[in-house]
């Protein structure tokens, strides 16, 4: 009898957890990466749409169109962090801002080390 109630247990824990693991992958799936700007999302789904972009292909072959990649990627974790700063509540925000801001201006302040840096 313990054995029957140890395994519906597991049982039902499992099934507990799997449904929990499909709403989460079903909320995901429509409303897409809640930091990312509504626009922005709506150029990528056209950008997806129509297959990888030729750029995704080409490399940065000069330090300096490196750099300016890295700047890219740096300047929209900042708006990815800003846009995720605007659904904390008012009390948190000011400090999440600030936040975003030291962070972006140390990954500015590093970017040209992180090129000489040799990869991983």
């Amino acid at each position: 009898m313990r054995l029957i109630s140890i395994m519906l247990n597991g049982a039902c824990a499992y099934l507990l957890g799997s449904s929990l693991l499909a709403h989460a992958q079903v909320q995901s799936a429509t409303h897409g990466d809640a930091v990312v700007d509504p626009v922005a999302a709506q150029q990528q789904a056209r950008e997806i749409a129509k297959g990888d972009p030729a750029r995704w292909y080409r490399e940065d072959k000069t330090r300096q169109e490196r750099l300016r990649t890295l700047h890219k990627e740096i300047g929209a974790a900042l708006q990815e962090a800003r846009n995720a700063c605007k659904k904390v509540s008012a009390t948190e925000r000011k400090a999440c801002l600030q936040e975003a801001r030291v962070t972006y201006q140390r990954d500015m302040a590093q970017a040209s080390a992180q090129l000489e840096a040799p990869a991983p």
